[in-house]
């Protein structure tokens, strides 16, 4: 069979032959792999930046995917931290760690949308209470993983949803998604702060995929401008596209009703990630939100690497000829 294989962490991954990998534990079984996506997460594991990455090399890349069992039953798929990921033409899969989905639903949508989507379905779901009629900001919203959260901010039943973010083709694009109202991360410091003030400092959840420098700069804005410091804020942190560090002042804790909730690998159990995963399949196979993947070959995968990252589509590893 044939997979993307890193051999070093400073280079892409190249298409390589290699022997079909081996179920080993009676839950195992091995899966033709129909499509895997190309996912932030997944770039971070092939480079070695991940926090569950080791030294461990070689290694095929790719957490998740839409797999075909022997009896061509389609399963969406979350791969355990392994060598052995989904950009292949086989892997192996833990069935525990899977559900069924229909051989009708186009495994190349799903591929695309359910990493990105699981973050902020999970998140909003498993992670703190979200009852009907809260006002959500999302930070890093242009982003394909923040475009889906303000998708399932809404459909879960946010009243009102602010998407921030620096690329202002995709804020333009972000009303017809859901989002009540934008915010340009862009520019002055001083004028971002007072942009997120003025448009979201009533909210009560933040889903954030920045941290870094905009966390510094967007958390004192809030609570600043908050017109009810004791009313409850909950930072939803799930991502770190601008910094894996923010320093935040202590008085930001003691001066209102405020929280810092990571939602990640490690934060949520296996079992309730995979109790949310039927749901968040079946709402993609009906359409409920916008997905622009952009399938490529497995053949092509050094060359797909080297692309910059289009914010609006999701790349899709596919291993069958397109």
């Amino acid at each position: 069979m044939h997979a993307a294989v890193v051999s070093a962490f400073d280079r892409p991954p190249g298409y390589r032959r290699m022997e079909p990998p081996q179920p080993r534990g009676r839950h195992e079984v091995l899966v033709d792999v129909l499509a895997a996506g190309l996912h932030p997460r997944v770039r971070s594991q092939a480079d070695g930046s991940h926090y569950t990455s080791t030294a461990e090399l070689p290694l095929v890349p790719g957490i998740d995917g839409v797999g075909r069992l022997p009896d061509g039953r389609h399963l969406y798929f979350v791969l355990p931290d392994t060598t052995m990921g989904a950009m292949a033409e086989q892997t192996v899969i833990d069935l525990r760690r899977s559900v069924e989905v229909p051989a009708d639903l186009d495994p190349i949508v799903l591929a695309a949308a359910m990493n990105p989507g699981m973050s902020s379905w999970v998140g909003l779901r498993q992670r703190l209470e979200f009852p009907r009629g809260q006002r959500v900001l999302v930070m890093g919203a242009t982003g394909n993983a923040g475009r889906m959260a303000v998708q399932i901010a809404t459909f879960l039943g946010a009243r009102h949803v602010v998407g921030a973010g620096r690329d202002r083709a995709m804020l333009a694009l972000l009303p017809g998604l859901g989002a009540g109202s934008t915010v340009d991360l862009t520019g002055d410091a001083e004028q971002v702060a007072t942009r997120l003030a003025e448009a979201a400092a009533d909210v009560d959840v933040v889903i954030d995929y920045l941290w870094g420098a905009p966390a510094e700069l967007a958390i004192p804005a809030l609570l600043t401008a908050r017109p009810d410091r004791s009313r409850s804020l909950t930072w939803l942190q799930i991502g770190s596209v601008a910094g894996p560090t923010a320093a935040l002042p202590s008085v930001a804790f003691r001066s209102a009703n405020f929280q810092v909730v990571g939602s990640g690998q490690g934060s949520v159990s296996t079992d309730r990630i995979l109790a949310e995963l039927p749901k968040l399949a079946a709402r993609i196979g009906q359409g409920t939100f916008t997905v622009n993947p952009t399938p490529v070959a497995l053949a092509d995968i050094e060359d797909v690497w080297a692309r910059p990252a289009d914010p609006g589509q999701r790349i899709v590893v596919v291993p069958d000829p397109l």
